[in-house]
């Protein structure tokens, strides 16, 4: 007891210096801080600010045609309010039930004081019987309490809420102290409408905005009397007195009469109104509207994973608007308040989400699969549809055959986990581009014959690609086997044949194959460069389909390359709307070489392996791609207005086949769904982006610096090497084929003859090695009859013996004055033979030469 005296004699005492300190601060400076006293508050700032508090983040997206809010992200739930959007009836409660004098008293309540003195001594316990802390010296307990929120040690942070909640005078007095700065500095409502903004009323609500809409599901500018005094008598005590659950209410309603009775005392409520109060039970105004945060809440169709790109620490960071560095940025999101202006169009990706459903159910029994949607707008960047197949979860151990993932598909791995997949034959794009940047033509021809290449070129040198796995170099192998011999580029494009690209890549740089890629933003999922192997030009690289669609964007764009972005625009906690990600775009490949790689790509959907793929009459280009195992299929098109990537595959990594398994919706192979797949998709795309005519090429790159391979058939061998040479083509002995030819003349060369070819190319020539061929007798001087039979009997047909008569004398009339081919000469059996007979005077025939 003796003890409790003096704490209540030394807390009033100092209660007292405090004030006077609060009130005239120059003579604490002269005198009293040099007493050991009041040594508590050393290094106490004479003020504490009342800052920005912790509020939710809005994601805006269009629904159509406008911009409507589809997700909530929050690290506490509160909207902070302007001064007129408080119900009165608030106002009234909390000055009427926390601090009756908060109008009349300068942060510190004397007579507050001395009653929680008295009840110090009569209860054992500091301010036991309450009553010591007024609003503002509770506002700043709760501006230190958010302060805690942006210490990242949590260890630290602990101590510092548990500093911020320890009931001592020395917390009491540091509180009055900071009080006084706080009245100094705001006004009076100013600092009633911080706490009703910072004050935290159970269940996650933090502000009076989030409780009313969490309670009452309105807004707190609509509160009654009777709902405004339940909201207030939750602060003291949130755990107890919140209104989540009916077990609270009759504490709650205990606490709330106290403060209707006070509200009336005052005069802020009417007798009438009062008793009709407290008459109410909570269950008759309370209608708890949970508060749904976080993207795993998202319930648009199909957006759940654009909000997680878009709120992803890194992507955070990256958002210039947050401010000037990356843990700026980090912070400003953390306390909120902001309402992104995103690029998802809703509707589109409501639709694609329902298509990838059907073509990949999330639940496939077979084995774990994925499937992605994901358009990107060429000439912004702008990602208008993300969408997959499984909802999001932030469950990192959720079942890969479940219906649910914490992989984000269509993105890298730092900003959604996910590896990304093999592009497959996608990648031949950058193969083409580098072809035709290098002044080769669609129409050049390039031998799809399955067969090794024992070297490539890399960076300038020629490298080796023999190995363990290719004793006698890389040997591709085309994904229908029966396709060989030469072919041009534009056929080889249209219907995707791997042996004829790596036939264009050989005669390319990897490297620089590589190098188009990166330009056009293409790198791993992981972060990396590209894969710059042999194999690699048929799409070795496990690469995010957002990168893809970002790629094939800039195609379709004439060749101009644009990051993607997700954000337009931004409006700050202040209300200032400002830009949102800029567009950032730059030329990256030759217009002309974009259009003429365009034209060989629309042949996918016209003849190739996406025929039948096209959704309407609007142009659009396109490129398949299938994993060796077929474990991943992929499907990108684009019109001049929208770019869309379709991708299904195997996400457990054990590479099942997509060809050995059974579309649900096409009742063929799931591997050849993705054509109906990406068409129904973007049907309804192109009824909102509607495309344009693709810029016609200007020619010039149909042939490009390509040769057409000399005529030698019937020619020596040594003519033929002379042609082939004049025009910068390479001479290979082809060895010699049964023929009626002459022995050693040239019979046939591979590519034929008039073929267009890249230059420098190998033309093999083949000669007759002469088995259909025979010796001709000499028949000149004899009689026609005569030579006939010679004829026939060297095996050669009479039939094709055509005679000429010449005018001669009478005793040299039917004789075979000369022949051709000549005597002793090498031809065909079924030549044509030709003999020049006499005719007599007139020159004509006899009549009895035969």
């Amino acid at each position: 007891m003796l003890g409790a005296v003096f704490g209540f004699v030394g807390f009033s005492a100092l209660a007292g210096l405090l004030v006077t300190i609060g009130v005239t601060p120059a003579l604490a400076v002269s005198s009293v801080t040099a007493s050991s006293s009041i040594g508590i508050f050393e290094g106490l700032p004479e003020y504490i600010a009342i800052g920005q508090l912790q509020q939710r983040n809005t994601l805006y997206a269009t629904h159509g045609g406008k911009q409507v809010p589809f997700a909530t992200i929050y690290s506490q739930n509160r909207v902070n309010l302007k001064w007129n959007e408080v119900s009165e009836n608030l106002k009234h409660a909390v000055v009427a039930g926390e601090d009756k004098r908060f109008y009349q008293h300068g942060g510190v309540d004397l007579t507050s004081l001395v009653r929680a003195g008295v009840g110090s001594v009569a209860g054992g316990g500091l301010g036991d019987s309450g009553g010591g802390s007024t609003l503002t010296m509770q506002l700043v307990r709760n501006i230190k309490l958010a302060q805690a929120q942006d210490i990242k040690d949590p260890k630290k942070q602990a101590a510092f809420i548990k500093d911020a909640k320890e009931v001592t005078i020395s917390r009491k007095l540091q509180e009055m102290k900071l009080a006084i700065g706080l009245e100094k500095k705001y006004t009076k409502d100013e600092i009633l409408l911080a706490y009703l903004n910072i004050a935290y009323f159970g269940d996650q609500a933090y502000g009076v905005q989030a409780a009313a809409q969490h309670y009452y599901n309105k807004s707190a500018a609509d509160l009654t009397p009777v709902e405004a005094a339940s909201l207030i008598a939750i602060v003291q005590y949130p755990e107890s007195r919140d209104l989540s659950t009916p077990k609270n209410y009759d504490a709650n309603v205990a606490r709330r009469n106290v403060i209707l009775k006070s509200m009336n005392a005052q005069g802020y409520i009417k007798k009438a109104d009062l008793d009709s109060a407290v008459a109410q039970s909570p269950s008759k105004y309370v209608h708890l509207t949970p508060a749904t945060q976080g993207c795993a809440a998202v319930t648009w169709p199909g957006a759940q994973q654009f909000c997680d790109y878009v709120t992803s620490p890194d992507m955070i960071k990256s958002y210039g608007f947050l401010g000037d560095t990356a843990s700026a940025r980090t912070k400003a999101w953390n306390t909120g308040g902001y309402k992104l202006y995103t690029t998802l169009n809703l509707d589109l990706t409501a639709s694609a989400k329902g298509k990838i459903d059907q073509y990949a159910p999330a639940s496939f029994s077979a084995f774990p699969l994925g499937g992605v949607v994901d358009s990107v707008e060429p000439g912004t960047g702008r990602v208008v549809v993300m969408t997959q197949n499984k909802n999001l979860t932030t469950n990192a151990s959720s079942s890969p055959t479940g219906p649910n993932t914490y992989l984000n598909y269509s993105v890298d791995k730092k900003y959604g986990s996910s590896s990304g997949f093999q592009a497959g034959s996608t990648y031949k794009l950058f193969t083409l581009l580098d072809w035709l940047d290098k002044g080769h033509g669609l129409n050049e021809l390039v031998n799809a014959t399955k067969r090794p290449f024992p070297t490539m070129t890399s960076g300038g040198q020629t490298i080796s690609t023999i190995d363990g796995s290719f004793p006698q170099g890389y040997n591709p192998k085309n994904d229908e086997g029966y396709i060989s011999g030469y072919m041009n580029v534009k056929v080889a494009t249209a219907e995707s044949v791997n042996v004829a690209f790596v036939s264009m890549a050989q005669q390319l740089d990897l490297q620089d194959i590589r190098g188009v890629a990166e330009s056009l933003g293409v790198h791993s999922a992981s972060g990396n460069a590209p894969d710059v192997g042999p194999s690699s030009v048929l799409g070795t690289t496990n690469v995010a389909p957002l990168t893809m669609a970002a790629a094939y964007a800039a195609v379709a764009n004439k060749g101009v390359y644009c990051s993607t972005i997700v954000v337009d625009k931004a409006t700050l906690p202040d209300g200032k709307t400002v830009t949102g990600q800029p567009k950032s775009c730059k030329q990256v490949i030759d217009p002309d070489v974009a259009a003429t790689a365009i034209q060989a790509l629309q042949g996918v959907f016209q003849y190739g392996t996406a025929a039948g793929g096209l959704p309407d009459s609007q142009p659009e280009f396109g490129k398949t791609g299938t994993t060796d195992d077929a474990d991943q299929i992929w499907l990108n098109g684009s019109t001049t207005a929208l770019t869309t990537v379709t991708w299904m595959g195997d996400t457990s990594g054990a590479r099942h086949s997509l060809r050995q398994v059974t579309s649900p919706v096409t009742g063929g192979l799931m591997s050849q769904s993705r054509t109906q797949l990406f068409k129904q998709v973007q049907a309804v795309n192109n009824t909102v982006y509607k495309g344009t005519d693709f810029p016609a090429p200007s020619g010039n790159l149909q042939t490009g610096s390509g040769v057409n391979v000399p005529t030698t058939v019937g020619s020596t061998v040594d003519s033929a090497q002379s042609l082939l040479s004049g025009v910068g083509l390479t001479y290979s002995n082809g060895g010699t084929q049964p023929s009626a030819a002459p022995a050693g003349q040239v019979t046939a060369t591979s590519p034929a003859g008039g073929s267009l070819v890249p230059k420098g190319s190998t033309v093999t020539v083949y000669t007759s090695d002469g088995s259909g061929a025979t010796k001709v007798p000499t028949v000149t001087g004899k009689s026609l009859k005569d030579a006939s039979g010679d004829l026939q009997g060297a095996g050669f047909d009479t039939s094709k013996i055509s005679v000429k008569y010449t005018q001669s004398k009478a005793d040299n009339e039917c004789k075979v004055f000369t022949q051709s081919p000549d005597g002793n000469s090498s031809a065909a059996k079924d030549a044509a033979i030709t003999l020049t007979v006499g005719g007599g005077k007139d020159g004509k025939d006899p009549g009895n030469c035969s």
